[in-house]
């Protein structure tokens, strides 16, 4: 197959460059849309008990209070005229608002619960869509600030995510403003010709825009993240990296050695291109693990990755090939004055490097292990949790607003949990079970349609059946005194749902602290499945590359080793909260989805490397060398590569870095310091370390196995790097 690829990119280069000049055209065109289509959160898991209360609240109540706006009189109190007066504007001109709705305000009936404890700052409450930004975007621009005789801030979970988002924007077009031209001067400098360095990029604009193309049409039928376009560039952009210094490197490599551009290009597609195929497929199946949870969050980052690497394997491929075969020797031009340098077939330092360590193993590997595994360490300790207000800067306003929720209002409105009961039940059987909630520790009150409960007392007030019952189905609202997502909280809600509903009814409770159970449950269920998925179709993948039992299993404990190391120093920075001044975040537990998305991404990228080292290495074992010449000969010739590879996506990924969310930085910074730790302490010394002590026995495989990696694994023709005499292609094809 890879054969043919060669001589239809050779024989047809220029018709293969304008179909690809015609499709990038049209995937640009339908791409452009696919903004439009993407949607912010998606960190719920649609099928929880507190996804499934808030689907009925929204459906029978028209949802609960999402968006919070703090008023404050800039003179006098509350009830001054004049603030009074800006209140009463401000409730009204919110119901009036398109898309707006379930507004209720201290200037209103019931208000007196929507106060400070001092009786100097107020709320009104509201709910919008939380997709719908454009709305949460227009009510702040309308309503907040400084408005006559009083100030007004926006917060709530609505504010929150619109900020979030916009923070988000505001932090990738810095980082990319920072990454694309370093990345882009490190391509010059690492390929030594302007020529050569631009071909990495044909790669990366087609699997962006190609990616684009594919979320668009996703977009449509089912939720995608906005988040998904981040690592579309940025993996976009990495693999083409990774692909382009593979291709140019092995085609440089053969037009030094004397092949004419034919020649060079067939041998080039079929060995470093079945490294491509090998190292996409195992990035996909890394990826693909990210399909079995169910936030939305996580499965987009799924869509959009193995969309990117599909579509970058096949543009090195054929575009790349193609534009080789335009170019021949003119792939040169541009040479700066340390191209012979980098246009070298081998690095002799990193050989050097292997050979020392297979000279002593035990004695560079064990410390080089013990470094790894001290950063691993504070793992032990780790804590996971879901993103709230501290991942944004103290100034946000969504979060100075949560803030002085939790400071100065006591069991406000804001903090209730929601309950909501579906089934027969008589208001004696809510009043019953409402009593029973409120002498539960944390809660203040619970407020239904037989009145407002405290500390189990009889009923306050008059009930509000048009309020708390709607088809059949009876919602109460449990406010509470706890912290939220603190282990009070969520200790609470566990009460709740012990507690037995009223009458026949099915109880389902809501709310933020619910939802933070009902995540880390979600994707701790999966996580067996993800990693059972993630280390079985790996280990296949190596086997058919390799043809040895060991090597897959040699690849993953590395891997493991590599990746718990950058976690848990992730840990030690954003959980415990060193560096904390310096990057400027609030320290608090781990991002759930965000730490398994960085870990399968960051496994995915490893296992790239781990293939572009082992094709080499196994190149020369087939030829017949020594284990140790192979070993050394294969980081020799990879090791430039896998370096400048890896520090050019580092770049890309510590820009990240930059950023005021806090998760993003973690993100950035952990898969940065992974696929460095991967390039240098693994690929150089754990490698080689792992080889020698293996010897002869690190590509076994029993007699079945081997014939059956002789009938299913993609094998090269050759074992050096040229191709048989009868599969020569004719200079001039």
């Amino acid at each position: 197959m890879l054969q043919r690829i060669a001589h239809l990119t050779h024989r047809r280069a220029r018709a293969v460059l304008t179909v690809t000049f015609l499709a990038v055209v049209a995937l640009a065109a339908v791409g452009s849309g696919a903004f439009g289509k993407l949607q912010g959160g998606g960190f719920d898991d649609p099928g929880s008990p507190s996804s499934r209360a808030q689907d009925v609240i929204d459906e029978k109540f028209g949802g609960e209070s999402n968006l919070v706006l703090l008023v404050r009189p800039h003179d006098g109190g509350l009830d001054s005229p004049r603030a009074e007066q800006a209140g009463r504007k401000l409730t009204e001109g919110l119901r009036k608002e398109p898309g707006v709705t379930q507004v209720a305000s201290y200037w209103g009936p019931g208000g007196s619960r929507l106060t400070s404890r001092d009786g100097t700052q107020a709320l009104v409450l509201a709910h919008v869509d939380l997709n719908d930004e454009e709305t949460v975007a227009d009510v702040g621009a309308r309503w907040t600030g400084d408005r006559d005789s009083v100030s007004v801030r926006a917060g709530g979970a609505a504010a929150l995510n619109h900020d979030i988002s916009d923070q988000v924007s505001k932090d990738l077009a810095v980082a990319e403003a920072i990454a694309v031209p370093v990345t882009l001067l490190l391509l010059v400098i690492a390929f030594g010709s302007v020529v050569a360095a631009l071909l990495p990029l044909a790669i990366g604009i087609v699997a962006v825009l190609g990616t684009f193309a594919e979320l668009y049409v996703l977009g449509s039928l089912t939720d995608v993240s906005v988040f998904a376009i981040n690592l579309t560039t940025a993996l976009g952009l990495g693999l083409g990296i990774d692909y382009g210094l593979l291709l140019v490197s092995r085609f440089r490599e053969r037009l030094a050695a004397g092949d004419d551009t034919g020649q060079a290009l067939l041998t080039t597609v079929r060995t470093a291109g079945r490294t491509i195929a090998f190292s996409a497929s195992t990035v996909v199946a890394a990826l693909g693990a990210l399909l079995l949870f169910p936030p939305f969050f996580l499965r987009s980052f799924a869509y959009a990755g193995i969309g990117v690497v599909v579509i970058a394997a096949l543009a090195a491929l054929f575009v790349v090939p193609a534009l080789l075969a335009v170019l021949g020797r003119r792939v040169n031009k541009g040479r700066l004055p340390w191209a012979d340098a980098v246009r070298r077939a081998d690095a002799p330092l990193w050989g050097r490097v292997a050979g020392a360590v297979m000279r002593r193993p035990a004695l560079t590997a064990l410390p080089v292990l013990a470094v790894l595994l001290v950063a691993a360490s504070p793992l032990l300790g780790a804590s996971f949790g879901v993103p709230d207000e501290r991942v944004l800067p103290e100034k946000a306003e969504s979060r100075q607003v949560q803030t002085a929720l939790q400071e100065d209002f006591a069991g406000n409105a804001t903090s209730g949990v929601p309950v909501v009961a579906e089934g027969r039940a008589t208001a004696r059987d809510v009043a019953g079970y409402a009593a029973r909630l409120s002498r539960l520790d944390g809660v203040v009150r619970v407020e239904s349609e037989a009145g407002v409960h405290s500390g189990g007392r009889a009923a306050q007030g008059p009930g509000q059946p048009e309020r708390f019952v709607r088809d059949g189905v009876h919602r109460l609202s449990v406010t509470t005194r706890t912290a939220p997502a603190s282990q009070e909280a969520q200790d609470l809600v566990r009460a709740i749902r012990d507690l037995p509903g009223p009458g026949s009814t099915r109880t389902l409770v809501g709310g933020r602290d619910a939802q933070l159970i009902d995540s880390k449950e979600s994707i701790g269920a999966r996580l067996p499945a993800a990693a059972g998925w993630i280390v079985g179709s790996t280990f296949v993948l190596l086997f058919l590359f390799t043809g040895s039992l060991l090597q897959p299993l040699r690849a993953l404990v590395l891997n493991a080793v590599s990746l718990t190391a950058s976690l848990g120093a992730m840990v030690w920075i954003f959980q415990d909260g060193h560096l904390a001044s310096l990057l400027g975040f609030t320290p608090m537990p781990m991002d759930t989805s965000m730490t398994v998305l960085m870990f399968c991404i960051v496994f995915g990228l490893s296992m790239d490397y781990e293939v572009f080292v082992t094709s080499r290495i196994k190149e020369l074992h087939d030829a017949g060398v020594t284990g140790r010449e192979a070993v050394t000969g294969g980081l020799s010739r990879t090791g430039r590569i896998v370096t400048m590879a890896a520090g050019l996506l580092a770049v890309s990924f510590f820009a990240f870095g930059t950023g005021n969310v806090s998760f993003l930085q973690m993100f950035g910074l952990g898969s940065g310091l992974a696929i460095l730790i991967d390039a240098v302490a693994v690929r150089g010394v754990l490698v080689p370390a792992a080889m020698r002590l293996l010897g002869r026995a690190a590509w076994y495989a029993p007699g079945p196995l081997r014939r059956l990696h002789e009938k299913a694994g993609l094998r090269e023709n050759d074992a050096d790097g040229s191709a048989r005499d009868e599969e020569r292609v004719p200079s001039g094809v």
